[in-house]
């Protein structure tokens, strides 16, 4: 949803079909789903390769009644647990003249107007660039490209149809010579995590190496870095 908030602000996500999805929809699905279990119970239970086959044959022993009411019950309480971790981890753009706020997890983050030169849209992330296109912020997310578009260019923000910095960025492969001091520890690490699909491993890393002065964008598993001039005013040290 991309919405005008009072103060002339504009809010992109939090719309409410999404919540009816979540708090509607996944408890429904959750209950069709375990209103099945006593049906499939004594067959899965029969299955020698099936998990769990000792929980299967508890429900499956269980008269109909009772299972179905437990089934059913399990199922809406696992359908709102997605809902409510989709709910922390949507993405909630609010963009105004002077600055940018989003939220996820609970946490807000906010950017003034003044430090963004660039935000555009790489692949399923939101990216906002400062001075010598060191990164501000990339989150990722579900959001329409056209929303984030019209809401960040109605209030002159300096948005971008791609990277501006793409042709500057060159793959990683373990031991390149000319990664800064440090750098290349921090890739290694960064790709396991990117194979692990450790996500809050690969955003923390993601931080440290832009503190030594590196940019770094995933495509396909793969790691592509490029160089930036490091937060507290040098240039990245050359190895």
């Amino acid at each position: 949803m991309r919405a005008r908030e009072p103060g002339g602000a504009t809010r992109v996500g939090g719309d409410v079909g999404e919540l009816v999805v979540l708090w509607v929809g996944f408890p429904l699905l959750g209950a069709a789903v375990g209103g099945l279990l006593p049906l499939v119970a004594d067959w899965v239970a029969g299955l020698p390769w099936a998990p769990v086959q000792g929980w299967f044959e508890l429900v499956a022993g269980l008269p109909y009644r009772r299972a179905l009411a437990g089934g059913v019950t399990l199922g809406v309480l696992a359908g709102l647990f997605v809902a409510h971790v989709g709910t922390r981890e949507r993405l909630i753009v609010t963009v105004d003249r002077g600055g940018v706020r989003w939220r996820r997890d609970g946490v807000d983050r906010e950017l003034p107007r003044r430090t963004v030169t660039a935000v555009f849209v790489d692949g399923r992330e939101l990216v906002l660039l400062g001075p010598a296109g060191a990164e501000l912020a990339r989150e990722r997310s579900d959001l329409s490209r056209r929303r984030l578009r019209d809401a960040f260019d109605g209030h002159g923000w300096p948005w971008r149809d791609a990277d501006p910095h793409r042709d500057a960025y060159r793959r990683w492969v373990a031991g390149l010579p000319d990664l800064p001091p440090g750098a290349d520890p921090l890739l290694r690490a960064r790709q396991r995590a990117v194979d692990a699909d450790r996500g809050r491993d690969v955003r923390e890393l993601r931080a440290e190496l832009a503190r030594i002065g590196v940019v770094v964008r995933d495509e396909d598993g793969r790691q592509y870095w490029r160089p930036v001039p490091r937060p507290d005013g040098q240039a990245p040290p050359q190895a």
